[in-house]
């Protein structure tokens, strides 16, 4: 086994703009690279998770950990890392490149076929791959202070008969055609539907509406995001009540709010859906409610794993 803290390759390498863990090195996250022949590119066989720094610190670090592991476990695939390994693989992407608010990811691929073995899934040798990065907002700053403005799209969100939306994953073909949807129509971003025009999640996270004062998110064709968790932990602590269930087009757009979560952003309010205006085109007071506490319990070090820089 590597020394999974060991510096990288050069001594000189500007880890500034990010780093990662390539191929059992630690390289400049711009010098990353996967092979053209590993299924993970090829053929989207691969599952990730994303984690966040913020003020020094991981949030649910061991939530996230945690997930990958079940990912990795769904697509029968074996890592050569155990779970302390991948965080301190991660931890180490985070302190070479001196981020204090990142996005950090972890990625398992299905691998590249040995010559002259079967091209079974089964055969492959999985590969590993990390980075940390600066930090990402899926939705940006400026938009989640006025609330995005978001469209209900046509494309349908993927079968989870044929792709499960529980195991992250880069099947974005249905995501990527909804952002142009939405770009299209001068939106800031777009909602999936599934086959019987329900409400699944957006390119990148998790939906909710308020209805009558309480949190509603879609029970079905979508990850079962960490921050969506959150969302369900903060209403219990603020006494919200929530539910999860079928949520129709139109009870989304008849929303007394409407807002987003996702690790790359924490939870983002929308103040309009195709069209419609909500809360006075702003962000409702529940929405920027859960919004400020989920940001205080950042400033509270709640489930931080805090980054020792060295």
């Amino acid at each position: 086994m590597n020394d999974l803290t060991a510096p990288a390759h050069q001594t000189d390498a500007d880890f500034s703009k990010g780093a990662a863990f390539c191929n059992g090195r630690y390289v400049p996250a711009g010098e990353a690279s996967i092979s053209i022949m590993d299924w993970g590119f090829g053929k989207s066989d691969v599952t990730y998770d994303v984690v966040h720094v913020w003020g020094g610190a991981f949030f649910r670090l061991d939530h996230h950990l945690a997930r990958f592991e079940r990912s990795v476990a769904g697509l029968r695939m074996s890592l050569p890392h155990d779970r302390g390994e991948i965080a301190e693989i991660l931890t180490q992407c985070v302190r070479l490149s001196g981020l204090r608010e990142a996005y950090v990811a972890m990625i398992a691929t299905r691998g590249v076929p040995l010559p002259g073995m079967p091209r079974r899934p089964s055969a492959m040798q999985n590969r590993f791959y990390a980075y940390a990065i600066p930090w990402i907002d899926v939705i940006p700053a400026d938009v989640q202070e006025r609330g995005a403005h978001l469209i209900v799209a046509k494309t349908p969100r993927i079968a989870p008969e044929s792709v499960d939306p529980t195991i992250k994953n880069f099947h974005w073909g249905d995501l990527v055609r909804a952002m142009f949807e939405a770009e299209d129509a001068g939106a800031d971003n777009a909602v999936l539907l599934d086959s019987d025009g329900l409400v699944t999640e957006g390119p990148g996270f998790n939906v909710f509406m308020v209805k009558a004062g309480a949190v509603v998110s879609p029970d079905r064709g979508a990850l079962e995001g960490i921050t969506r968790q959150t969302v369900f932990d903060l209403c219990d602590d603020l006494g919200i009540p929530w539910e999860i269930r079928a949520i129709t087009a139109d009870e989304l757009r008849e929303a007394d709010e409407i807002f987003t979560s996702t690790t790359a952003g924490g939870v983002m309010p929308a103040s309009r859906i195709d069209g419609t205006i909500l809360s006075n085109d702003r962000p409702g007071p529940i929405s920027a409610r859960l919004k400020d506490t989920y940001w205080q319990w950042h400033r509270e070090g709640r489930d931080a794993t805090p980054v020792d820089y060295g």
